[in-house]
C-alpha cells in the first residue's frame, strides 16, 4: 500500500472521530429567534376568505356574488368561443415549442396591446415613443411599473390611490416602498363619483405626485368620470405636473367597445402626458389563469424622447429580469393570434358585447325588481355604475346579515360582482336585499 493512500485513510478516520464526538454531545437546535418572534402570522386575504366560506357552505341556493370573474347565465366559467378557436389553430401548429421568451415577451403581443389600448393610428407609437413589457397580468404590470417608480422616478415617492381601490394596489405600491396616499372618489349619498373631492385632493397634491387612475369600471365601485370630466382631472394634473399611472383592467369588457373604454388614457396620451399603463387581459379575454397583461411606458412627445424610450426600456428590462426572468407564454400566444387576425378580432368583439351586454341586463334586472319591490332607499346607482362591480351601499351589517340568512355573499364594503348574478337567482338576490334592508332600517 502506498504512503498517499495511508495518509487519506488517516486523515478520513480523524475526521470521522471528530464528528462523532461532535454528534454525541450535540445539543437539540434552538428554535429560531428569526421565525418565532419577527415573522408574524399575516392577515388573511379577505376576498379569498370569503371565496372559502362560500365553497364550504351546503346552502342550495347560495349566491357568490364576490367571485371578480366573468360567469355565464348558468353561474359557470365560460370559456370565451374566440379563445377556443385560437387554442386549437395553436395547439395544431407544427412549430411550437416551449423555449423561453425573450425577456420583454412576445413581441407580436406587446406590439398588437399599444395599438389597442393608444390605437393603432397613435402618434405616440409612430414616433417611438413607447417601450412595452410584457407582464404577469394587471397585477404585474402594477407591481413592474411601482418597481421602476420607486427606483427612478425622482420628484415623488408617493403614489395617490382612489378611496376606495382595488385592495392589491395598496399591498403592490408599499412592497416596492412607495408611500401611499388617498383622493376621494366615491360619494356614498349619491353612490356616484365625489368629483368635487377628487378634484380638491388633486389640486392639493405635492407637485411631481403619482396618481394611479382606473380607466374604466372602477374597481371596486362601478363608478367612472364622464368625459368632460376626465378632460378637468387631466387639467390639474397639469397644472399641478401630477403624474399619470393608468390601471386598465376591462378595457372592452365594460361598454362592449374597445375604444370607448380606452378613451381615457388616449386623451391623457393626446394631451401630451408621460405616463404609465398596467394592461390586464384577465377579464376581456376570460385568461385568469394565464397571467397574461403588457406595461407600457409612454413618453411625452420631444426631441429627445425616441432615446429616453431606449434607455427605459433597457432599464424595465433589467428589473424584470431580475424579477420573473421570462414571461408565460401562452396566454399571450392566446392573446396575440386574436388581436393580430382581423376576423378572431372580430369574433372577440362579438364575444366582448355578449358579456358585457349580459351583465348591463342584470343591472337593469336586479334594479326593477328592487324598484318593484319597493325596497327602502334608491336604486337608479345599480345601472348608472358599469363594468363587472356594483357598490349597493349595503353596510357591512347588513352584508353579514344577508350572508347568515340568505346565503348571498358578497364583500363587507356592500361590493358586488354584477357577473354572479343571473336569470336564475336575480330575484332570490333581490328579495334578500329587500329583507335585509327593511329589517335593518
Amino acid at each position: 500500500m502506498s504512503a498517499s493512500s495511508n495518509t487519506s485513510r488517516s486523515k478520513s478516520s480523524s475526521l470521522k472521530s471528530r464528528l462523532d464526538k461532535i454528534t454525541a454531545h450535540m445539543a437539540p437546535v434552538p428554535p429560531s429567534t428569526f421565525t418565532e418572534a419577527v415573522v408574524p402570522l399575516a392577515p388573511e386575504d379577505p376576498l379569498f376568505g370569503l371565496m372559502a366560506a362560500y365553497r364550504k357552505d351546503t346552502f342550495e341556493k347560495k349566491v357568490d356574488l364576490g367571485i371578480g370573474a366573468y360567469r355565464d347565465n348558468n353561474a359557470k366559467p365560460w370559456v370565451l368561443p374566440v379563445v377556443k378557436k385560437a387554442d386549437d389553430i395553436i395547439s395544431k401548429d407544427p412549430d411550437l415549442n416551449h423555449e423561453y421568451l425573450p425577456i420583454a415577451g412576445l413581441p407580436q403581443f406587446t406590439s398588437a396591446s399599444q395599438k389597442l389600448v393608444l390605437g393603432a393610428d397613435s402618434p405616440a407609437i409612430k414616433e417611438g415613443r413607447v417601450t412595452s413589457l410584457q407582464t404577469i397580468s394587471g397585477t404585474g404590470a402594477c407591481h413592474l411599473g411601482g418597481l421602476f417608480l420607486s427606483k427612478f422616478y425622482s420628484p415623488s415617492k408617493t403614489v395617490y390611490l382612489s378611496n376606495p381601490t382595488w385592495a392589491n394596489h395598496n399591498q403592490i405600491m408599499s412592497n416596492v416602498h412607495l408611500k401611499t396616499a388617498q383622493y376621494p372618489y366615491f360619494s356614498a349619498s349619491t353612490r356616484g363619483l365625489d368629483f368635487d373631492g377628487m378634484i380638491s385632493a388633486l389640486s392639493d397634491a405635492p407637485s411631481g405626485s403619482i396618481i394611479l387612475l382606473h380607466a374604466c369600471a372602477h374597481n371596486p365601485t362601478g363608478v367612472d368620470p364622464t368625459k368632460e370630466q376626465w378632460k378637468q382631472i387631466a387639467a390639474v394634473m397639469r397644472e399641478r405636473n401630477l403624474f399619470p399611472f393608468f390601471d386598465t383592467a376591462y378595457q372592452g369588457f365594460a361598454s362592449g367597445d374597445l375604444a370607448k373604454d380606452a378613451w381615457s388614457i388616449r386623451y391623457f396620451v393626446e394631451q401630451g402626458f408621460e405616463l404609465l399603463i398596467a394592461q390586464s387581459y384577465a377579464k376581456n379575454f376570460g385568461l385568469y389563469g394565464e397571467r397574461a397583461g403588457c406595461f407600457h411606458f409612454v413618453a411625452g412627445p420631444s426631441a429627445s424622447a425616441q432615446e429616453a424610450t431606449k434607455r427605459i426600456g433597457s432599464q424595465l428590462a433589467i428589473l424584470q429580469r431580475s424579477e420573473i426572468s421570462n414571461p408565460p407564454a401562452y396566454g399571450a400566444r392566446i392573446a396575440s393570434l386574436v388581436l393580430n387576425d382581423k376576423d378572431l378580432f372580430a369574433l372577440w368583439e362579438e364575444n366582448l358585447r355578449e358579456m358585457s351586454g349580459r351583465i348591463i341586463d342584470m343591472r337593469k334586472a336586479l334594479q326593477s325588481k328592487l324598484e318593484e319591490l319597493k325596497t327602502p332607499g334608491t336604486w337608479n346607482h345599480i345601472t348608472e355604475q358599469i363594468g363587472m362591480f356594483s357598490f349597493t351601499g349595503l353596510t357591512e351589517k347588513q352584508v353579514l346579515k344577508i350572508r347568515a340568512d340568505a346565503h348571498v355573499y358578497m364583500t363587507k364594503n356592500g361590493r358586488i360582482s354584477m357577473a354572479g348574478l343571473n336569470t336564475n337567482n336575480v330575484d332570490y338576490v333581490a328579495q334578500a336585499i329587500d329583507k335585509v334592508v327593511r329589517e335593518t332600517s
